[in-house]
């Protein structure tokens, strides 16, 4: 491995000299940019990003108690010349750590950075900002179903967290946020929130206009969504859509007829009677004894509607289920392995059980799982343990509907199961400088299909949404589906035979 330039000290100050200077000549901001990170380590993210943290008051009311130190990558813009405003990008979960996936947000950020910089900041509680993580079933293996939190689970997890849980709640961190801007040195940001990271942003709309230029909202989850209310309502919606497209879909539909009325067999039988089976993991190989629930299985269809390319195998796995073989669904569950690492659960706990939880009625509950093939399965998961958590204070204002007259970009997937489009055509009614984008056969997070990533650079750089043009987004439809293991347009015979 080569040496590390920057591990002589006289090196790296004439390096970090060399580069304030040269920042000098583009503005204020980027020499302060320079003087306050060191360039980051294999380890903190890409090679040409800089590090750093910055320190808060965990309790904001008591600024001499505890202090939180907050995880910040910044990823330098290319030019020389590169505009003020930076992009904030605020990550999604509740739970994922913006700065922790820097490396990933590079790669798909490159057209932003040719003309700005891109911060991202460990939200308080998550990645490398004091997170709170908690390992509930440390012991569980793989296909095993999980039932709601204890009691004890919680408080055992409580116990463990070196900090207050009742002070990690959005407004908070989007307080911290500012705080960060303010330390670099950044007059105004462009806010671009993805999923929850959506509904940070429009915190920060309504707290600090004034340090706002625009804001990109991508899968949006206001204030008022209610996590999780809505889960079995979207979810159902996004699968009737994929079960419609199979039908009408003349080769899926004569593969796999009657998919929903199957699909509603199976997960009733599955509810009376859950199956103990072997299954061999897909990654590893290793054959594993798996416990195939109701609950199970409804919860990995779900998360496979978050991909259209994951759903597209979700009619070959109902119908393989449906006759006993339970190999496809155990390789849905696998493709999730790893998102609870990533997702800090802790964090996830104190906004919803702080922001969302106190919010819900139980009629409303009711009557908004009814008839959907998750029910209240995640909801009763995610409640039981607020029933438990310590709450933040949440003015009743938060929940009122974010106004403002700065440009606005809000894009969503036309098939998404968490955030559909209905929630973007509400936040746009308040934000008359906005435009709103659905992207066909489109899941969750419209950056990442086609030329999304595009069009938002395109924002970013004329902060108008007006005279975007969103045609190259109609390309997008729904993966050819698996009409067997051997591809969506594998030739039958064998299986016909049999």
């Amino acid at each position: 491995m080569a040496e590390d330039p920057f591990k002589n000290r006289a090196a790296k100050k004439c390096a970090l000299l060399a580069l304030a200077l040269i920042a000098a000549c583009s503005g204020p901001t980027k020499q302060t940019f320079f003087e306050l990170l060191e360039p980051c380590t294999s380890e903190q993210g890409p090679s040409d990003a800089y590090c750093g943290s910055f320190e808060v008051a965990e309790n904001p009311n008591d600024p001499d108690g505890r202090k939180i130190s907050l995880n910040t990558v910044v990823l330098p813009a290319f030019n020389a010349d590169s505009q003020p405003d930076p992009v904030f990008f605020l990550a999604g979960g509740p739970g994922q750590g913006a700065a922790s996936m820097a490396r990933r947000i590079d790669g798909v950020f490159q057209e932003v950075r040719r003309q700005r910089d891109v911060v991202l900041v460990d939200q308080r509680g998550t990645g490398k900002s004091n997170v709170f993580q908690c390992k509930f079933r440390e012991d569980q293996e793989a296909f095993q179903d999980s039932p709601p939190l204890t009691e004890a689970e919680v408080e055992k997890c409580l116990e463990g967290f070196d900090g207050d849980p009742r002070f990690y709640t959005t407004t908070i961190a989007m307080d911290d946020l500012d705080a960060v801007r303010e330390w670099l040195g950044y007059e105004r940001i462009n806010a671009m929130g993805g999923s929850y990271g959506t509904r940070a942003a429009l915190v920060y709309l309504r707290r600090h206009p004034e340090h706002v230029r625009t804001v990109v909202l991508d899968g949006v989850a206001p204030p008022d969504m209610t996590i999780p209310l809505f889960t079995a309502r979207d979810s159902q919606r996004a699968l009737d859509q994929l079960l419609e497209a199979c039908g009408d879909n003349s080769e899926c539909d004569e593969r796999f007829p009657d998919l929903k009325d199957r699909l509603e067999t199976l997960l009733a039988d599955l509810e009376r009677n859950p199956r103990a089976v072997r299954v061999r993991h897909p990654r590893t190989g290793e054959e594993t004894e798996a416990t195939i629930s109701k609950r199970m299985v409804a919860l990995t269809v779900r998360m496979a509607l978050y991909s259209p390319l994951a759903g597209s195998l979700v009619p070959l796995a109902i119908d393989q289920a449906a006759k006993g073989e339970f190999a496809p669904l155990a390789g849905l569950m696998s493709s999730s392995e790893g998102l609870e690492d990533e997702i800090a659960n802790g964090m996830y706990l104190s906004v919803t059980c702080s922001e969302d939880y106190p919010r819900l009625n139980l009629e409303l509950v009711d009557a908004e799982s009814a008839r959907t093939f998750i029910g209240r399965d995640m909801l009763d998961s995610s409640t039981e343990a607020c029933k438990y958590w310590p709450r933040g204070e949440v003015d009743r204002s938060y929940y009122e509907p974010v106004e403002s007259d700065l440009p606005v970009l809000i894009l969503s997937g036309e098939v998404d199961p968490v955030t559909p489009p209905s929630w973007g055509d509400d936040v746009a009614q308040h934000l008359p400088n906005s435009r709103h984008i659905v992207s066909p056969g489109t899941g969750h997070g419209v950056m990442m299909a086609g030329c999304g990533m595009r069009l938002i650079g395109e924002f970013i750089d004329t902060a108008s949404a007006a005279d975007l043009d969103a045609s190259c987004l109609d390309v997008q439809a729904q993966p050819a589906f698996f009409l067997n293991f051997s591809g969506p347009y594998a030739v039958q015979e064998k299986e016909s035979a049999e």
